[in-house]
């Protein structure tokens, strides 16, 4: 996918990129290209893959839920950014908070940031259990996202905790994911949630499987979810 492309795809979906948010991410590309050679932030790093598989696939959550607002939204395990930046990009009133467990992710992304003059972005160093259990931040957005971190039922014990209730968890799978989601049902249940949404799509191009789970926060998360850094992912509720 070019930047033709991706303007077009892009345009056909409703999206109008003005010339300064196309500037955005041509700026984004490059930053990750030179930054992924003094750390391992992707492995995909040719233009046509980057604008697909990163930027196209990342703003994909928005042709079906809406974001065309000043949500709080909450990127768990964000990496290089995705997919919170590109949709900060094409819809500059969300409020964005990432957070992310490695602080060389987090040095890239402030950088990352500042060079595209986003504001209304804000990025901390924590592991998703512990920012969980914050105050500061349980329970605090309208919107929380999470792209290919780790199996739903572990996913949804480190992202559910965070949405407010009557907000909503949106978990961005490669393919259709039905096995994760029947593993997850007790703990989407246990943690105040239920399923509202499911969309699958194909990645244009290459025809590859997609799949949207939407699940929204009917009441109050447990208090002990989630539990300590490592249990989740070691025994995750069943």
């Amino acid at each position: 996918m070019n930047e033709e492309q991706f303007i077009q795809s892009l345009h056909e979906k409703g999206i109008e990129l003005t010339s300064k948010q196309v500037q955005q991410f041509r700026k984004y590309f490059e930053l990750l290209v030179e930054w992924n050679e003094k750390m391992n932030l992707t492995a995909i790093t040719d233009k046509p893959s980057v604008y697909l598989k990163h930027f196209f696939d990342s703003i994909s959550a928005s042709f079906y839920e809406n974001f065309d607002g000043s949500f709080s939204v909450c990127d768990v395990g964000a990496g290089a950014g995705f997919p919170s930046i590109p949709l900060k990009i094409c819809f500059p009133n969300l409020k964005v908070t990432i957070v992310d467990s490695l602080n060389k992710r987090i040095q890239f992304l402030t950088h990352l940031s500042k060079e595209l003059q986003l504001s209304d972005v804000n990025f901390v160093h924590a592991r998703a259990e512990e920012f969980g259990q914050n105050v500061e931040y349980r329970e605090k957005y309208d919107i929380v996202t999470a792209r290919a971190v780790a199996r739903l039922s572990v996913l949804a014990e480190l992202c559910v905790p965070l949405v407010k209730v009557g907000g909503k968890f949106i978990a961005m799978k490669a393919s259709s994911a039905s096995d994760e989601l029947k593993d997850a049902k007790k703990a989407i249940e246990v943690l105040g949630s239920e399923k509202s949404a499911e969309y699958s799509f194909l990645l244009p191009m290459e025809d590859s499987e997609r799949t949207l789970y939407v699940f929204s926060k009917t009441k109050s998360t447990p208090k002990r979810y989630p539990r300590k850094p490592g249990i989740p992912n070691k025994t995750p509720i069943t």
